[in-house]
């Protein structure tokens, strides 16, 4: 069997007298999606910080692809990719010009950075969007869906993490293992 992508055992974080997650136990297999649903103030941002190692556990045990989030943070780092409800993009940009600028701007070459641009266009649905504006996109979204979509979306011009978080306050925070 396959070690967990995210496994946890008691995890805890306290901001003075207010314990914002409490025992937390987790175990995520590889390749899956998990979701962490709650209501504001349930800990489920706090939680995904200590995994991407912005907060440093006050107790318990937290592993991504078997680092520990406090001793190997770096090798954490680099297999986990956080995207919140916003991202900046440049409007007036493609959705494939931006993709290639943030790809470059990782050091990727030129040629890398059209071929991952390609790459996430086509898993995400959005080929048919690469060469239109993004304050341009299809007008059958919501402004704010279409904004936060495209947005998150172009994020991942960089190396494919192997864990993705992604937020939607107030009630859902979730993750995708590869």
């Amino acid at each position: 069997m396959n070690s967990p992508a995210i496994e946890t055992a008691g995890l805890i974080k306290t901001f003075g007298d207010n314990r914002a997650v409490d025992g937390v136990d987790l175990t995520v297999p590889p390749g899956t999606v998990y979701g962490l649903l709650g209501p504001n103030g349930a800990g489920k941002t706090t939680v995904v910080r200590m995994l991407a190692t912005l907060l440093r556990p006050d107790g318990g045990e937290a592993r991504v692809f078997g680092h520990d989030v406090v001793r190997e943070a770096d090798a954490v780092r680099g297999r986990v990719s956080l995207t919140g409800q916003y991202a900046s993009v440049d409007e007036d940009l493609t959705g494939t010009e931006n993709l290639v600028l943030l790809a470059r701007l990782l050091g990727h070459s030129k040629s890398q950075a059209r071929d991952r641009a390609a790459q996430l266009l086509a898993a995400f649905g959005l080929t048919e969007a690469a060469d239109r504006q993004v304050k341009n996109q299809k007008a059958s979204r919501s402004a704010h869906q279409r904004e936060t979509g495209f947005r998150q979306r172009h994020r991942g011009a960089g190396p494919a993490p192997e864990v993705a978080a992604r937020f939607y306050p107030p009630a859902v925070g979730s993750f995708a293992t590869g």
